[in-house]
């Protein structure tokens, strides 16, 4: 049997009562995190630009709902447009060894095939956790290399929003062999959109999920798909990959639940700058120090973070400001806070946070490198004005599995992104996250 095989196997018998309370627990919680980044990205740009493609694409109506602006829709039009809509913040989760979010992809797919199939909140959090789980060990198969040049989030996440859609539908072991094959042809997804400050980073998640969900859709009408799609010669691993591995797609089926292994995203920024945003606050605070009197910064990194952000170097938007380790750090010593007012009012105008940009540099640290991608460690290296020398180091950034955050703190979290973008106000927020802590009691999804 091959590993792909194992893979699809367990995912065709795994059934609800299989999955552990602290692992739907933990599925709540990660559907409430990425209800709130879709709500925060309310009139946002680029979002607008995927609602009005959706609405002149799309049906006037239909069972699915668009998250930003109620409309309801097909399934394929409201996983787009909220796919997109919750990707944008830089506020939904990862999953380290990955380096994948699952929840921007595999949500919005299996929310708006739940809308349309009638399913229960039961069946979709059964769904959600297949998707976590094959997308994770798909992305890990993968390996570093992969994502390199592509997105994983755009390409992996096109199958794990597929396997979490063709759960909620019930397939079988040869549906889901078709499945991959139909979901992992139309995987895509590159970095070089960076480069531009270009919305492309959106235009990823939502394909991911639309497409995931298309691929189930159609796998359920009978479209066959390659059988052999991971690990087949002219399959993605050949083309998208040079250190595979394909023991990962059937690592610890049942036993391990990679789900549980997913970080909240604490800073609002790309992942790779949390371990240094973490480290130079605690020894800014453990020494006392101010901005002003820090001369320079040496953030040590595994080489993925140098690939992703050194890229930017003056960050000339918003959104591209969350891709700078310059300009999240220079938010960390000056305001002590990278969040989305301090992005949205501070990164591009604050002259203090423009000359600590210029302060920081990111050095590859063979230590950080080696345990990357399965721990994300901190470390900093700071030269006072007056010529001493302090180093912090910080094993698990805030929201890792080992630093998460509670109920009580994502619920915050949840009212803060909503108070953002004023998708809501506290009251319906506080009802939003009493109907996410009763998915599982649900007869349907309603939001």
């Amino acid at each position: 049997m091959s590993h792909t095989q194992a893979l699809v196997g367990f995912l065709a018998e795994l059934n609800y009562e299989q999955i552990p309370d602290a692992v739907l627990d933990r599925t709540e919680d990660l559907f409430l995190d990425w209800l709130g980044s879709a709500l925060a990205s309310q009139g946002a740009h680029p979002i607008p630009l995927f609602e009005r493609y959706a609405l002149r694409m799309g049906p006037s109506d239909g069972p699915a709902k668009i998250l930003v602006n109620g409309r309801g829709t097909s399934p394929y039009f409201a996983a787009l447009v909220n796919a997109a809509s919750s990707h944008l913040v830089e506020q939904d989760d990862l999953h380290n060894s990955s380096v994948l979010h699952p929840a921007t992809v595999v949500f919005p797919a299996v929310l708006a095939a739940a809308q349309d199939l009638g399913k229960s909140g039961r069946e979709l959090l059964l769904a959600s956790v297949a998707g976590y789980e094959a997308g994770i060990r798909i992305g890990e198969f993968m390996g570093r290399s992969h994502y390199k040049i592509f997105h994983t989030t755009a390409t992996v996440g096109t199958l794990a929003a597929a396997v979490a859609v063709g759960k909620l539908m019930g397939f079988d072991q040869e549906q889901f062999i078709n499945l991959f094959g139909n979901a992992g042809t139309q995987a895509a997804g590159l970095w070089e959109f960076l480069r531009d400050a270009a919305d492309s980073k959106q235009l990823h998640t939502a394909k991911a999920a639309a497409d995931g969900l298309l691929a189930a859709y159609m796998t359920l009408d009978g479209l066959t798909g390659a059988r052999n799609i991971l690990e087949g010669d002219q399959g993605m691993a050949a083309g998208m990959s040079s250190d595979s591995n394909p023991s990962k797609l059937s690592d610890q089926l049942g036993t391990r639940w990679a789900l549980a292994e997913t970080s909240f995203k604490f800073h609002a920024s790309c992942r790779h700058t949390h371990p240094a945003a973490d480290a130079l606050l605690h020894l800014m605070q453990r020494e006392g120090l101010s901005h002003e009197q820090i001369a320079s910064v040496s953030a040590r990194v595994h080489q993925a973070a140098i690939d992703v952000l050194g890229r930017v170097v003056v960050p000339q938007t918003v959104h591209q400001a969350k891709f700078s380790m310059g300009a999240v750090l220079g938010l960390i010593a000056v305001h002590g806070s990278a969040q989305l007012i301090e992005f949205h009012e501070l990164a591009l105008t604050d002259p203090a946070v423009a000359a600590f940009r210029e302060k920081v540099s990111m050095q590859l640290d063979a230590e950080v490198d080696s345990a990357y991608p399965a721990r994300w460690l901190g470390r900093v290296e700071v030269t006072t004005t007056d010529g001493r020398t302090f180093s912090a180091a910080i094993d698990e950034p805030k929201g890792d599995p080992g630093n998460t955050l509670s109920r009580p703190e994502l619920e915050d979290k949840f009212q803060r992104l909503l108070a953002f973008s004023a998708a809501r106000t506290p009251e319906q927020g506080r009802a939003l996250i009493h109907k996410v802590w009763q998915l599982r009691n649900g007869s349907e999804v309603s939001l």
